[in-house]
């Protein structure tokens, strides 16, 4: 797959089937989506083009919204679009002059003229260009005098759609990363680098790896003990994972720590993705630190079981 972090640095295909979208989570109901740009790309012998943009539009136009809880950071997306079929991901800087382009403009000048489009693949309803106002009627007195085809995806393929992104954000939000799991077609994941952190869990005899997000607007599930798998330095390692806000201690700001299954090196400033596997339970306020270490034991084996 060919990464294009600028829509000028793109190197038009002989045959684009291209669509447009910010396709967070890239999960089953996108996928679905997917396959069908692939298919029509096998059909006449054209390459699929991914166009989405970074930051999400929705950041640069309504800053002062609250925070986005994207499915997925742009680096995870890049990665997930790689087994998706997609031969030329296009990444869009969206600026507020960017938005204000007129959807004839961003027709001829993008999709037309930047992109070379042959065929384009829109959703139901899809709506585009300033202030929303071109639609699939534009698009279809369009493309004959540009030289394009356009195909509508169906009313309830995009409704599933939205159905998957709002239930997988519930889910997270409620710490059910099973059934996110099953909507994306993969394991929900954080990625990050290691901070240092107070060391509570150190003097607990439970060390403690301390991750910083990579993307400040991807969502973080609900707080409580997961088993995770831990990727690191190429490894996959095993681990019991504490999001919350430590109420047993000092109830601060919210942390997310990692205790690393039978391992104990130095990664500060490390890179780290965590995998979600299974919720064992909520955060919760112990009376005594030693009440709390008898719980992290019995955590412990319960990730070293469902893990194994």
């Amino acid at each position: 797959m060919q990464i294009y972090r600028n829509i000028n640095e793109f190197i038009k295909p002989q045959y684009p089937i291209v669509t447009v979208g910010t396709f967070d989570g890239v999960h089953i109901g996108h996928k679905m989506i997917l396959e069908r740009l692939s298919a029509l790309a096998k059909e006449k012998g054209g390459e699929v083009v991914l166009l989405t943009f970074y930051p999400h539009p929705r950041k640069v136009l309504f800053q002062d919204s609250a925070q986005l809880e994207m499915i997925t950071s742009l680096d995870d997306k890049i990665s997930l679009m790689k087994h998706f079929g997609v031969n030329h991901l296009v990444i869009q800087p969206f600026t507020i002059d960017f938005s204000k382009m007129e959807y004839e403009d961003f027709v001829k000048n993008i999709l037309v003229e930047k992109l070379g489009v042959k065929t384009l693949v829109i959703g139901y309803d899809h709506q585009f260009g300033h202030q929303r106002k071109g639609s699939m009627h534009e698009l279809e007195k369009m493309a004959p005098q540009l030289g394009f085809e356009v195909e509508e995806i169906p009313e309830q393929d995009i409704d599933a759609i939205a159905v998957s992104s709002t239930r997988i954000r519930n889910a997270l939000k409620r710490g059910e990363v099973n059934i996110a799991a099953h909507l994306l077609g993969y394991d929900y994941r954080l990625s990050g680098r290691i901070i240092k952190g107070k060391q509570l869990g150190r003097t607990l005899g439970f060390p403690t790896a301390n991750m910083q997000c990579n993307d400040p607007d991807q969502l973080v599930p609900a707080n409580g003990i997961y088993a995770v798998m831990v990727e690191w330095n190429g490894k996959m390692l095993k681990g019991a994972l504490s999001i919350g806000h430590r109420p047993t201690f000092d109830n601060g700001e919210r942390t997310i720590e990692v205790h690393i299954l039978g391992f104990d090196e130095d990664i500060y400033g490390e890179a780290i993705t965590l995998h979600f596997k299974h919720y064992l339970r909520p955060e919760l306020k112990f009376h005594s630190a030693d009440e709390l270490v008898a719980q992290m034991h019995k955590d412990k084996e319960q990730c070293y079981e469902l893990l194994r």
